[in-house]
């Protein structure tokens, strides 16, 4: 049977044993804000962490519609680029026409094909894009050149795109059709961020991404091609009729 003196000793060690185990408030408090301290020293700060979401979100960004976030990636470029780097990914810069985009970093090896990357689609046009691109892009140099190169909001109308589109596509044999196709092909290219939608007045903007979007001589070789295709089908047409005209003399 414990003595007196042996429970007083026992009581003891138990209370020290709690007080061990259960740290103070004070003690927690002050851990918790150490470690905080660490995170915040950690992480990138809060405005750079928006700014590159947003551009990651759409792949560009225009100074125009966002200005704050735009100041911020092109203040902070440093930071943006190491966030970027460990993607293979870089910042394209066209302080100009105040647009930020996102491209592929490419390596030393010239033969490396750009849409390699997995984080970034494939994204290939057909025929009817690819012209659509080419005339929109001829628009927006042209309206560079008359009002100078950043200028913004580079329109055209819908009227004024059929008949370019229907001289290398043909007529498709109404001009609802030909509206439709029209539509389709813009609504296309607005998923790429090329154009807007059309406004009250079917009238489209060309953005200002289209002059990084795709290789100015290939879009004309492309117009060039089009073209002798064209020639080649009506060749045909003019020779037989002077061959018939011949014959009846």
């Amino acid at each position: 049977m414990a003595g007196f003196f042996d429970r007083q000793i026992n009581r003891s060690v138990a209370a020290n044993a709690g007080s061990e185990s259960e740290p103070s408030d004070e003690a927690v408090a002050d851990e918790s804000v150490e470690e905080s301290a660490t995170n915040s020293e950690i992480r990138t700060l809060k405005k750079i962490r928006e700014a590159t979401q947003e551009l990651l979100k759409y792949g560009l960004l225009e100074e125009a519609s966002k200005p704050n976030l735009y100041r911020v990636l092109l203040t902070h470029l440093e930071e943006v680029t190491r966030i970027l780097e460990p993607l293979d990914l870089d910042i394209g810069i066209d302080e100009i026409r105040g647009l930020l985009y996102v491209k592929v970093r490419l390596d030393e090896t010239p033969e490396q094909d750009e849409w390699s990357h997995p984080l970034v689609r494939r994204q290939r046009l057909n025929l009817e894009q690819s012209l659509l691109v080419a005339i929109l892009r001829q628009h927006f140099v042209a309206w560079e050149q008359e009002s100078g190169t950043g200028a913004s909001q580079a329109q055209i109308a819908i009227d004024d795109l059929l008949p370019q589109l229907q001289i290398y596509l043909g007529d498709p044999g109404s001009e609802s059709k030909e509206r439709t196709r029209l539509l389709t092909l813009l609504d296309q290219l607005k998923g790429h961020g090329l154009v807007t939608s059309p406004d009250a007045h079917e009238r489209i903007v060309i953005r200002p991404i289209i002059a990084h979007f795709a290789d100015p001589m290939n879009l004309q070789a492309l117009l060039a091609w089009l073209r002798e295709q064209i020639a080649q089908q009506t060749s045909p047409d003019v020779s037989s009729a002077k061959e018939s005209s011949e014959e009846d003399v």
